[in-house]
């Protein structure tokens, strides 16, 4: 038996037997169930990947080799192997181990990604990069079955295979779910793919079967000859060789063809076929993608150990409470959606609304764009895109959307600070990313009533873009009550409490507590809702200026660009004093893993922070 924690680089693997292999994949199994049900973390796609990892790093000899992970989350089992077994009480934790690669952990981490469809085109370029350097290393890019529907992976795809001098070896990795299920042809092509089991070996068999002339032909015609006795596949016609499927979790096999991949003169597609889940029955049996990504559980019953209190609901469950209720209102809308039906929860409005949510997979670009032709076909749209991914549809909000004054309401889910998934997918950079947009209006509400209130605006009287942020967390709300018709008629500020020493502006649900707390002390402050970001209330804001006090702009959100920017540019354009006022927010940085508690603190931006300032100030 080995110990995992004694490890410290890949290449005792090379000593190991298959029986041996096996063992080890149990342990490591064991231990990811054991380890994560503690910190939380990617379960599932972990899981699945335990062999197929071994049998890379069994093959390949990393770092000189280039074992490329698309997206990362699945690189646990990658960890163990490079020597951070023993730091796993810290994965996802502040300042511990990071729940994606990272290169700064391990030599042996060369390429760190957060969103997916990546992996092919980096591996492109480090390819490529061999002419340059002279190495003659191997690069294995790994990517799932779900990050193909991302068009950056088919962009990649189209060139390798149009470059036969260069040998990637791309494994695909089927486990036919990413976060939640596969949609689109490119699905039904790999289920005809895995229907076909006898592929393999008809493929392996057409060189003997062509007579000895034809193997020398082109591979035009060797294709067209095979084709004869079996469909080529997309990737056959993409000009790469292709093995597969094969057995994910039979180490021989992974072996055998990796081997074969590793010797041949051509870029090649190895299509591994994985069990998502795999040893443990809860995520084995998971098919709406909850074992995806995991709080800590309790491994005899696979429950939740967070409890939340009756009517708290994630901020992504009120705002689609809002759409199942729009929905009965409204028979013109329709919810697009990219490959979050889940993440976003929107699972009930696609129980009760099957024809009217779309999801068009890893896809922010064509989520966006597809949103934009129903908008201007007269179709109210909701499109909830994580702050993190709505970075990657940039050109289409712009163009697309915003160009055309279209009215598509975007959910910014997860705005601000994230935690435990770190830099990749903080939600602080969308204001600066949007709020320079023609058109748009930007909105964050404190809570939920707020929220409600914002998309009547949004949805009935908003004629263009609309973007509402909503935090990553939780909130109280009572849905007996249902959901209330009142409506903003303009975008308008609210000054929650007024003050004559200070003036403290801000958006989101930090205001309760800054209110709650500055009421407590009997600090002398004027509080203002700022939940427009776009347009800022410039009433509001001279009547403000005019109280010739301090100050204090805040945003859970980067400086650069951001919401305080907006303010400083109208004072400055309507040649206003500046010199009271006071930016706090995320400085030019990228912000690490841990409790958002932990990490606000960390930025001088928690609860304490504010009212540190508000105190000296004053």
């Amino acid at each position: 038996m080995i110990n995992l924690k004694e490890i410290k680089d890949p290449s005792f693997l090379s000593d190991l037997s298959i029986k041996e292999l096996n063992e080890l994949s149990k342990e490591i199994r064991t231990f990811l169930i054991e380890s994560v049900s503690k910190t939380g973390g990617h379960l599932s796609s972990n899981l699945g990947v335990v062999e197929l990892t071994i049998a890379l790093h069994k093959v390949f000899e990393s770092p000189k080799d280039k074992i490329i992970f698309d997206v990362g989350h699945q690189g646990y089992t990658h960890k163990i192997l490079t020597g951070r077994a023993k730091d796993f009480d810290t994965l996802r934790q502040y300042k511990g181990l990071s729940g994606f690669l990272k290169k700064t952990e391990s030599v042996h981490d060369i390429y760190e990604a957060g969103h997916s469809s990546t992996s092919i085109a980096a591996a492109a370029g480090i390819e490529f990069s061999k002419k340059y350097n002279g190495n003659s290393h191997k690069v294995i890019p790994i990517i799932g079955d779900g990050a193909l529907t991302g068009g950056m992976a088919f962009e990649a795809l189209n060139f390798l295979g149009g470059n036969k001098d260069h040998q990637p070896i791309i494994i695909l990795n089927d486990n036919e779910m990413s976060i939640g299920e596969n949609i689109g042809y490119l699905s039904r092509i790999l289920n005809n793919i895995r229907s076909k089991t006898t592929y393999r070996k008809i493929k392996a068999k057409t060189y003997k079967i062509l007579p000895r002339f034809l193997t020398k032909l082109t591979s035009k015609v060797e294709r067209g000859v095979k084709g004869f006795f079996i469909n080529n596949t997309l990737f056959d016609e993409l000009g790469f060789s292709y093995y597969g499927p094969i057995n994910g979790h039979d180490f021989k096999e992974l072996i055998k063809y990796l081997e074969s991949a590793k010797k041949s003169s051509k870029p090649c597609v190895i299509h591994v076929l994985t069990e998502k889940g795999k040893g443990y029955k809860f995520s084995e049996a998971d098919q709406s993608g909850y074992w995806h990504g995991v709080s800590p559980f309790s491994v005899k019953t696979g429950e939740s150990l967070s409890t939340v209190k009756d009517n708290v609901h994630s901020w992504s469950k009120i705002i689609s409470e809002y759409m199942i209720n729009y929905a009965k209102e409204k028979e013109e809308f329709v919810v697009v959606i990219p490959a979050m039906i889940g993440g976003s929860s929107f699972l009930k409005y696609k129980e009760l609304y099957p024809d009217r949510i779309i999801d068009v997979g890893i896809a922010e670009q064509m989520a966006v764009t597809m949103s934009s032709g129903f908008a201007t076909s007269n179709v109210d749209v909701f499109t909830p895109i994580y702050s993190t991914f709505i970075q990657r549809a940039y050109d289409q909000v712009n163009h697309d959307v915003a160009r055309q004054n279209l009215k598509v309401v975007f959910g910014i889910d997860r705005a601000g600070i994230v935690g435990a998934d770190g830099e990749t997918h903080q939600g602080i950079y969308d204001i600066p990313l949007l709020r320079h947009i023609p058109n748009i209006k930007i909105a964050h509400p404190r809570n939920p009533i707020e929220a409600f209130k914002i998309l009547n605006y949004a949805f009935k009287v908003n004629t263009g873009p609309f973007a509402i942020r909503y935090e990553k967390g939780n909130i109280f709300y009572d849905f007996s009550k249902g959901i209330p018709s009142s409506i903003y008629q303009l975008p308008k500020w609210e000054i929650m409490k007024d003050g004559e020493k200070a003036v403290f502006i801000a958006f989101g649900s930090i205001l309760e507590q800054v209110k709650e707390e500055v009421t407590k002390l009997n600090l002398d402050v004027c509080i203002v809702d700022g939940k427009f970001i776009k347009p800022l209330d410039e009433e509001v804001l001279k009547y403000v200026s005019e109280k010739n006090v301090p100050i204090i702009i805040y945003e859970e959100s980067t400086k650069q660009g951001g919401f305080g920017s907006a303010i400083l540019e109208y004072f400055v354009n309507n040649k206003l004093n500046i010199t009271n006022i006071t930016l706090m927010g995320i400085e030019d940085q990228f912000v690490n893993q841990g409790t958002k508690e932990e990490i606000l603190k960390e930025l001088n931006l928690d609860l304490a922070s504010i009212i540190k300032t508000i105190e000296k100030l004053i």
